[in-house]
């Protein structure tokens, strides 16, 4: 009954408008005043402790990274490598989105960044090449679900953290999905753009202009296969490489492309600083919330029900994918992520489920949340873009996230998907 209470106030505070952070806080501190008052002097201790954490450096400072090479010219270089290397099969402006974004995502680990550095630029590129509105957007936000998946993962590190497993073991965990779910993307653009009409029509091969589009776009794509390998092989931790992936987009900002301006860094400190600093909020407080659940005996509560209900571990993955992708219409990724782990991660490792993958099946639902109503954190920073309802983003997006949907139901059914490149690099699976 008490535990019942404990939601409903969190509903409630969500409900009237209350920052997610400080609903779960306020939640929390009314049931140990009515419960348990004596534990009340070790809230301020367990929020600390919560958002003191070692490893959450390298979450601010990939973000940083991110803001930088959006300012410094990172960006408009990986979107003109694109256009050379795929102007071959005549893809158009579709696939251009996808696999900017798949290299994209291996720097900033944020999708929301992905939507807003590559919507930017390429949504009124594909609207002036004649891709619908909607379209264009669709792909934009659908493609971005990529960013919180290939590594680097932002969302990654705030898994690990609660999990306790390796940061390094989980970013090869998202590895492989991720870039499945950008090869069924590119195939169904590519299907539905030749289908309707929007490939351009074949430009004459430059060997000047490919020359120049690779070299110029050398720099940028060393950044990602340089925090990948250094976490990978353990080389830096996680927190080492984004700090070195901060000093890179510097380097190359203010050196190599010389677009990178001492203003814009302020600017992205701001942003950086801004978006950081909510995220840390959810956790110290989400803390306490995981405190209570394991006074209360919750999650042994939770694992003994499902352990109940005897049911084969094929229909236990297909119950979670179900739960998670509604959790995360309402919940965005992080949050979500803090409340759900500690709950559930016991109850699938009984059912033979490892931490990698279940964190990567637990991320690759959360993703699709990013562009679905009424939450949908990746629709509303393209809103922010092209002003467009948040209801037609979502139109234009849905045949792409069939595409997150596939992938999700693939790894939560073969495990190898997500274990075999970890254990191929020697990590253990938990």
């Amino acid at each position: 009954m008490a535990m019942l209470i404990l939601l409903v106030l969190l509903i409630i505070f969500a409900a009237i408008g209350v920052p997610l952070a400080f609903a779960i806080g306020a939640s929390c501190v009314t049931y140990i005043m009515t419960n348990a008052p004596t534990f009340l002097g070790m809230v301020p201790q367990r929020i600390w402790n919560g958002a003191f954490s070692e490893l959450m450096i390298a979450m601010p400072l990939f973000m940083l990274a991110g803001e930088l090479m959006n300012t410094g010219g990172i960006t408009q270089r990986i979107i003109n490598f694109c256009m050379e290397i795929l102007r071959p099969v005549r893809g158009g402006l579709g696939e251009v989105n996808i696999v900017a974004s798949m290299i994209f995502g291996g720097i900033s680990g944020s999708s929301v960044a992905d939507t807003s550095a590559l919507g930017s630029i390429l949504i009124p590129a594909m609207e002036k090449e004649g891709y619908p509105a909607d379209a264009s957007a669709g792909i934009t936000v659908a493609s971005s679900t990529m960013g919180m998946i290939i590594p680097p993962s932002t969302p990654m590190i705030v898994y690990s953290m609660i999990s306790g497993g390796s940061v390094g073991a989980l970013f090869m965990a998202g590895a492989v999905p991720g870039i499945l779910i950008g090869l069924t993307q590119l195939i169904l653009v590519y299907v539905i753009s030749a289908k309707k009409g929007w490939h351009p029509k074949r430009e004459p091969f430059s060997a000047k202009r490919c020359a120049h589009a690779i070299l110029s776009g050398i720099p940028a794509l060393v950044m990602p296969l340089f925090i990948i390998a250094c976490v990978s092989f353990g080389i830096t931790t996680a927190s080492e490489s984004a700090g070195a992936a901060v000093l890179y987009a510097l380097l190359v900002g203010f050196f190599v492309y010389r677009e990178l301006t001492w203003k814009a860094v302020w600017e992205a400190l701001k942003k950086t600083f801004i978006s950081s600093s909510s995220i840390m909020l959810i956790i110290g407080f989400t803390t306490i919330f995981t405190w209570v659940l394991t006074m209360q005996n919750v999650p042994q509560t939770v694992g003994a029900f499902f352990m109940s209900l005897n049911m084969p571990s094929w229909a236990i993955a297909l119950l979670f994918c179900g739960m998670i992708l509604l959790i995360g219409t309402f919940i965005d990724v992080s949050p979500a992520i803090l409340l759900l782990t500690p709950i559930l991660l016991p109850v699938m490792q009984e059912y033979g489920f490892s931490t990698l993958q279940f964190g990567a099946m637990m991320i690759t639902g959360l993703a699709i949340g990013l562009v679905t109503p009424p939450v949908g954190m990746c629709l509303n920073a393209c809103n922010k873009i092209n002003r467009m309802p948040i209801v037609d983003i979502f139109k234009g997006a849905a045949p792409y996230v069939v595409c997150n949907v596939l992938v999700l139901l693939a790894i939560s059914l073969f495990a190898p998907l997500t274990t075999w490149l970890p254990q191929l690099l020697g990590y253990s699976l938990n």
